[in-house]
């Protein structure tokens, strides 16, 4: 993983946010995720065409359709796996569907996350295309209940707006 700061950090252009700087370099990698029951958010995260996203958000479902962004083209992809009791959820697409030039995300070191760091949430909230919440870390080490009643430790809590939809979505 990288680090949760990176050694070079992103800069804004002149008259840009630090947020609206995370956005622009991000969120070309973060998809949506449509299946027969509902949709949700998912980001790339590697060349190979490997999306997460949560478990709920796949359900049941063994195939979704994948989107980057509202005028890209709906892409077929398997759901390789999930795990109900972490929410979290692994579909493929084929390589070759990845629009040139977009960058995987990475997973970082969450452990070096401190209270009051600055959180964006980009994802498809109410089935909108890829917005943007900004926020702050609020707290660490809470616990959540996935779907399925396990208790889900060590979770980054944040203030940024997360509304229906962005379920799946990184938190940057």
């Amino acid at each position: 993983p990288l680090p949760a700061v990176a050694s070079r950090p992103i800069r804004p252009r002149a008259g840009q946010t630090r947020a609206g700087a995370i956005y622009a370099a991000a969120s070309p990698a973060v998809v949506s995720i449509r299946t027969t029951t509902g949709q949700g958010t998912g980001f790339l995260i590697d060349d190979d065409g490997t999306l997460v996203t949560n478990a709920h958000v796949v359900g049941d479902s063994t195939h979704v359709v994948v989107r980057f962004g509202s005028d890209g083209a709906s892409i077929d992809g398997d759901v390789l796996g999930t795990d109900p009791s972490s929410d979290l959820a692994v579909v493929s697409i084929e390589a070759s569907r990845i629009p040139r030039g977009v960058k995987p995300l990475r997973f970082a070191d969450s452990s070096q996350v401190q209270v009051g760091d600055l959180a964006v949430a980009i994802g498809n909230p109410f089935g909108l295309d890829r917005t943007a919440t900004e926020g702050i870390v609020s707290g660490l080490g809470r616990s959540i209940t996935a779907p399925n009643g396990f208790e889900i430790d060590e979770v980054i809590q944040t203030d940024a707006p997360i509304n229906p939809g962005n379920s799946g979505g990184p938190l940057l």
